[in-house]
């Protein structure tokens, strides 16, 4: 009975064993069979490329499989599909997700964003200070206080110029009143010849007298018309002259004497702090005060050089113009009295003016439908 015992004994311990080998058979078995498993189980999309899952799980094993030493801060992963030349490349380097020290070292501030309300304010400031300045000067320059900058033979010149024009912009108002009373008068004659002609057909017996009559006031409306044409082109071009060219010319002055009181303001400035004391407060003061000062000073010279070749170009012009429209007005008003239609004919074509025939600009009636 005694080996009956042991031998169910034995028999009960080697049925463990072999329980633990048949264990270890199937999970040899299990582990051949994972490689095949595991890339069974890759997806794939619709397009044959790999979800991203896949490579966000290998990152991760990947990681994990990394020395204790080798921190995640200082480790960056990249990895690649299957068709890349490399599978996977482990860069040192600061990884995307963790915090970076800042390294020490010189700041670079960004320039400072000028603001619009700032700038107008300057602008404002600015202009009411040069105003202010002006205005000092003008009071002072009227009051006998202040010295102002005179080029003699250039102020001549310039009164000059204002005295022509005034002196034209009176002959050019006589000779628009001269227009508009021989517009009248050659109106007037044209009516009175009509109706003489109507009355010499009308009257046997003044037949030839009304008939005069109505030929010389035709004859006279028509040289009146020539000569209206002529003072017409006399006063347009004068008007050119006065109102355009001296006009120009004299805001050239304006600015010039603008420049001229600019100039002088910030002189008497710099003046005034040279005969005050010199410190550490005033040196700045007088240092920008100089630099203004010899702003004005460029553009006042610049203005007054401006000023100056103007006046001279608008001299040659002047005496051109007014040399022929003088000899113009003379010839016509000359030819007109005379009764020499033909000179005044004449006098129209050799300055290549043009009459008007009347009722030429009328439209038609069939532009009038």
């Amino acid at each position: 009975m005694s080996e009956l015992s042991n031998e169910s004994t034995a028999l009960d311990e080697s049925h463990p064993a072999a329980e633990e080998v048949q264990s270890d058979s199937e999970q040899g078995a299990m582990a051949q069979e994972s490689p095949r498993n595991s890339a069974a189980e890759i997806p794939v999309t619709s397009n044959g490329q790999l979800e991203d899952s896949h490579e966000h799980n290998f990152d991760k094993d990947l990681k994990r499989s990394l020395p204790v030493g080798l921190g995640l801060s200082e480790t960056k992963i990249t990895s690649h599909g299957f068709d890349g030349t490399k599978e996977g490349v482990v860069e040192a380097g600061p990884f995307p997700g963790g915090r970076t020290q800042q390294k020490s070292g010189p700041v670079v501030l960004a320039d400072e964003v000028k603001n619009p309300a700032m700038e107008k304010l300057e602008l404002v400031r600015k202009w009411s200070l040069n105003t202010y300045k002006c205005t000092r000067q003008i009071i002072s320059e009227k009051l006998g206080r202040g010295s102002r900058t005179v080029d003699l033979e250039l102020e001549a010149q310039i009164d000059i110029l204002r005295d022509n024009k005034k002196k034209y912009e009176n002959i050019l108002k006589l000779a628009q009143t001269l227009s508009t009373q021989l517009f009248q008068m050659v109106h007037t004659q044209r009516q009175l010849g009509d109706a003489f002609a109507d009355l010499s057909l009308k009257s046997l017996e003044l037949h030839e007298e009304f008939g005069y009559n109505a030929d010389t006031q035709k004859l006279l409306a028509k040289n009146g018309e020539t000569l209206l044409g002529a003072i017409n082109f006399f006063i347009a071009s004068v008007n050119t002259l006065v109102n355009k060219t001296i006009e120009d010319t004299l805001l050239t002055v304006k600015q010039y004497e603008s420049a001229r009181i600019e100039y002088d303001a910030y002189r008497t400035d710099l003046e005034e702090l040279n005969l005050g004391p010199r410190d550490a407060n005033t040196l700045p003061k007088i240092e920008q005060s100089q630099q203004l000062f010899q702003v004005h000073k460029e553009k006042y010279d610049k203005m007054r050089n401006d000023v100056s070749v103007k006046l001279k170009f608008l001299e040659e012009n002047k005496v051109k113009v007014l040399h022929n429209q003088l000899v113009l007005f003379h010839n016509a008003i000359a030819a007109y009295f005379a009764g020499n239609q033909k000179q005044l004919e004449q006098t129209l074509k050799q300055f290549h003016i043009k009459l008007k025939t009347p009722g030429a600009d009328a439209p038609s009636w069939l532009e009038e439908q």
